[in-house]
């Protein structure tokens, strides 16, 4: 537990940047031996891509650095539940274990509302641990959403 916290800071670095960026703070990493070989956040504002998801950039630049679409002994470590996209992406990579902080409630598909990650009827699973520093993930999405919603209401109040 001691260095999926270790790991989840990392993480959490990831999330503020994207937060910095005016992007959904969600970050993610992806370690293999002991070693973080690719890191990512949201970045679907900037780049008008869908699949621009954390997860999904950590997996492809995973992917580059171990020249394979195999992810088979790595672990990826995301602030927040991944959605079914990249639930998928997992699967398809391989990774045996997922380590995530915050649960989604409107897409999680690691336990939330589905799990795609343990489901018997794909040919790999992986490990799902959640609630690694949990109140820190959820807390800077909801900090981050709050303010949104704040500064769309003072645009609305300023234009009347």
């Amino acid at each position: 537990m001691q260095d999926d916290e270790y790991y989840m800071k990392i993480a959490i670095q990831e999330a503020k940047k994207a937060g910095a960026e005016g992007e959904v703070p969600i970050g993610a990493i992806i370690v293999k031996d002991n070693e973080i070989i690719a890191h990512g956040y949201n970045q679907r504002e900037h780049s008008q891509l869908a699949s621009s998801h954390a997860e999904f950039i950590a997996i492809e630049r995973a992917n580059k650095h171990v020249g394979s679409w195999r992810l088979e002994e790595c672990t990826l470590y995301v602030t927040l539940e991944p959605c079914p996209m990249c639930a998928g992406a997992i699967l398809q990579s391989r990774i045996p274990r997922v380590v995530y902080g915050a649960k989604d409630p409107k897409a999680g598909c690691a336990g939330t509302l589905i799990n795609l990650l343990n489901d018997d009827r794909f040919n790999h699973k992986s490990e799902v641990l959640t609630g690694v520093m949990e109140e820190t993930c959820g807390e800077m999405l909801t900090q981050f959403f709050r303010n949104l919603r704040s500064r769309k209401k003072n645009n609305t109040s300023t234009n009347n």
